[in-house]
């Protein structure tokens, strides 16, 4: 991919990727759309993708918890991502279900539904389209927790965020209006957990990645970290 050639409507280099990858809470979606908007670039949040696939499949009664019966069934819904960071928009068959997909039902399935290799695979396919399409005129940053390292190896600005457990869960709990701390901090470690320990496209920091460690920092000061870094990757372009 050429990443010499800049773009007429924003200065951002065209075919930039970048991709953010971490743990839960760690603050992926407000920086990825902080940094996006910011630089004038596209936003992919692939989190919302497998939840929308976990939300269809609830819908048509699948028990998610059957790799078979989830692989088998992955490869129907319709499922399309806005890139717009100000207003990304998620939807299946083309119902709207940025909402739906963040309920407690889809929390609880989602994970399982991550770790059937079927999925990834239909969705990776997806994330690179949506990827090619937008890195033709402009570039894109791709949140998610498997990019730098499977969905965007050749990203050439990969970033690591994590934070404390503690900050996590209160950033979380503030982001749902829920006041269990100790619930939500356990909640997040467990997909931690799972995701880290899934046999296909776990969740590890990629080769080349920047690790940022969010505790200390304000999100502006995140998102300024993370454009610093484009900007060191643009210069050595």
């Amino acid at each position: 991919m050429d990443h010499t050639a800049h773009s007429p409507r924003t200065g951002t280099t065209v075919g930039l990727v970048i991709a953010v990858d971490g743990t839960s809470g760690s603050g992926k979606s407000s920086t990825s759309r902080g940094v996006a908007t910011r630089l004038g670039l596209r936003y992919l949040d692939t989190g919302a993708m497998f939840r929308a696939m976990t939300w269809w499949l609830l819908r048509e009664g699948v028990d998610v918890h059957d790799a078979v019966a989830v692989a088998r069934r992955c490869g129907e819904p319709d499922i399309l991502s806005g890139t717009d960071p100000q207003a990304p928009t998620i939807t299946v068959d083309g119902v709207d279900v940025a909402v739906e997909i963040r309920g407690d039902a889809v929390n609880a399935a989602v994970s399982p539904v991550s770790a059937v290799p079927e999925v990834r695979r239909r969705l990776l396919e997806l994330q690179r389209v949506v990827i090619e399409q937008e890195t033709r005129t402009g570039g894109i940053v791709v949140e998610g927790r498997d990019i730098g390292s499977v969905v965007a190896p050749d990203a050439p600005v990969k970033v690591y965020l994590s934070a404390d457990p503690e900050a996590r869960a209160v950033r979380r709990a503030a982001e749902q209006g829920v006041s269990d701390l100790a619930a939500t901090q356990e909640s997040l470690l467990a997909r931690d957990r799972i995701d880290s320990g899934r046999a296909t496209a776990p969740l590890v920091m990629a080769d080349g990645a920047v690790h940022i460690d969010t505790t200390p920092y304000s999100l502006e000061e995140v998102i300024a970290l993370v454009v610093d870094l484009v900007a060191d990757a643009e210069a050595r372009a």
